[in-house]
């Protein structure tokens, strides 16, 4: 099966003065880190990265460094994630058969993990990366921050990316959520709302997300 890669690194970065997919990382930008290990990987016949308008040559010559011999592209981002994705969708080139969909914000990406969420995608059935989460989840009234109710910590997992499914069956969940105008916080839940049904892969450690500045220097920490 040929593979393509989304890799959303959009966004303006307010909470670190800048990109923060471009922030420095261990002597790289961080973007670099998970093309890294996308570029090890022979499965992946394209790479497309979502970005911010004045990043789009930076970005180019970063692919051109680690990822010569790879089909990629680089194209500007929409006004939300799941736009940003489908402006992704769009970019890819013909004859990839599956997709992954990767936040830039996660540097430390295992190819291992990519691999173990590959092999679970066939037709009719996406993956997700995910974490089990460890504290007890209260839902809570907006209003008066008293708690409803206790959610069964055992049946919670965080989801993360990559996040895979059948090329074609992205493009149709994208496309009908569209037409609906329904907007979700990730992929696999548009490939829910289709009725495709999407298994969770458990993620290393390592798979976080750099949300806040201090989370540079555990990124930078794990590096080392």
């Amino acid at each position: 099966m040929r593979w393509g890669g989304i890799i959303v690194a959009a966004g303006r970065g307010t909470r670190f003065g800048g990109p923060k997919q471009l922030i420095d990382l261990g002597g790289r930008p961080m973007l670099a880190w998970s093309l890294r290990t996308f570029a090890g990987m022979d499965e992946i016949a394209a790479l497309v990265v979502v970005t911010e308008p004045q990043w789009i040559e930076t970005v180019k010559a970063l692919l051109e460094e680690l990822h010569p011999n790879c089909a990629y592209a680089v194209v500007r981002g929409g006004a939300s994630r799941q736009a940003s994705v489908r402006c992704g969708l769009d970019a890819l080139p013909a004859g990839c058969d599956a997709v992954f969909v990767h936040d830039g914000a996660r540097p430390l990406v295992r190819a291992e993990d990519v691999r173990a969420g590959m092999r679970e995608v066939r037709v009719g059935r996406g993956a997700v990366l995910g974490a089990q989460v460890v504290d007890t989840i209260k839902v809570v009234d907006p209003q008066t921050m008293l708690v409803r109710t206790t959610l069964k910590r055992d049946e919670l997992w965080a989801a993360q990316t990559p996040q895979f499914a059948m090329l074609d069956e992205l493009v149709r969940a994208h496309e009908e959520a569209e037409r609906s105008g329904l907007e979700a916080t990730d992929d696999v839940a548009l490939l829910e709302m289709t009725g495709i049904e999407v298994v969770v892969v458990p993620a290393s450690a390592e798979n976080f997300k750099v949300t806040h500045p201090a989370d540079v220097e555990r990124a930078a920490a794990h590096l080392r």
